[in-house]
């Protein structure tokens, strides 16, 4: 049994979460370069501008954007792994709120969704998920999620004879209603299976993904590919000015469901994919 305590987790992810908002993934940033460089329409001049202000973020170690998330964590635990220490929920609650006072962010979450939506004060609570796996491994991974892009995610529950095309066209459907109000060019995670609300929650963890990290099995590979191009042939481009790049990257999450429905989710994130993530 591998002990790990959860203090040691603290450490680790307070600095991380830090940066989250404030230093764009490598794989992002160099997607939106080659999208600038690839741009023939009016949404160069944003792709450009986007790019000095990333730039601008990284060496004034402020926030890229003023939506600085709603926090969306996944913890993956091994069970050959023991926690020690103060509850890990705890502890991921805190090393957010401490981020989010000590880097002056944006702090954007109501306690209560509808009555009086008054701000909690210190960006809480999060979304924590919790998965669990053979073996000793420990990783937290998160998402901040700007809700400009989140307001314009989707679910659908299409009958179990829809094929692949109705998925494509769904995704395509869901850019087509959004246009230039989800701050593109933008990261597209699409969960396929499970119930309405696990499709929603894997299509979230797709966007964890690497830009160039495509789907393991090729028939899904072809499919987060002929989503893409559909959702770039829409013309939206950068800040929705017109143009070839809508999309940065199409991820997709499968998983076992009903034998009489398909739950497809389609998460929209804006250009900002920020990530933060620790592996101990």
């Amino acid at each position: 049994m591998r002990i790990i305590n959860t203090q040691k987790v603290y450490d680790l992810l307070l600095p991380e979460l830090l940066k989250m908002n404030i230093e764009i993934p490598a794989d992002v940033k160099k997607a939106l370069e080659n999208a600038e460089k690839k741009e023939r329409g009016p949404a160069c001049t944003v792709l450009t501008h986007i790019l000095k202000n990333i730039n601008i973020a990284d060496n004034r170690k402020i926030p890229m954007c003023q939506d600085t998330g709603f926090v969306i964590v996944f913890a993956e635990i091994g069970n050959e792994v023991e926690l020690k220490g103060p509850a890990l929920d705890h502890i991921i609650n805190r090393a957010i709120e401490e981020s989010y006072e000590k880097g002056y962010y944006r702090k954007s979450v109501v306690e209560d969704p509808l009555k009086n939506r008054k701000n909690t004060g210190n960006n809480l609570p999060a979304a924590v998920y919790y998965d669990y796996a053979d073996g000793d491994g420990f990783k937290i991974s998160c998402l901040a999620k700007g809700f400009g892009s989140e307001n314009y995610s989707r679910t659908r529950m299409l009958k179990p004879t829809a094929d692949r095309e109705e998925i494509i066209r769904f995704a395509v459907d869901v850019m087509s209603e959004a246009k230039g109000n989800c701050c593109p060019p933008v990261c597209l995670g699409i969960g396929i299976g499970g119930t309405m609300d696990w499709a929603a929650r894997i299509s979230k963890k797709a966007l964890l993904r690497h830009i160039s990290d495509d789907h393991p099995d090729p028939w899904y590979a072809q499919l987060e590919h002929e989503i893409f191009q559909r959702v770039n042939s829409l013309g939206i481009g950068g800040g929705g000015l017109g143009g070839d790049i809508t999309a940065l990257s199409v991820k997709i999450e499968k998983y076992a469901t009903h034998i009489a429905g398909l739950p497809v989710a389609v998460s929209v994130n804006c250009w900002a994919e920020r990530r933060a993530e620790i592996i101990i």
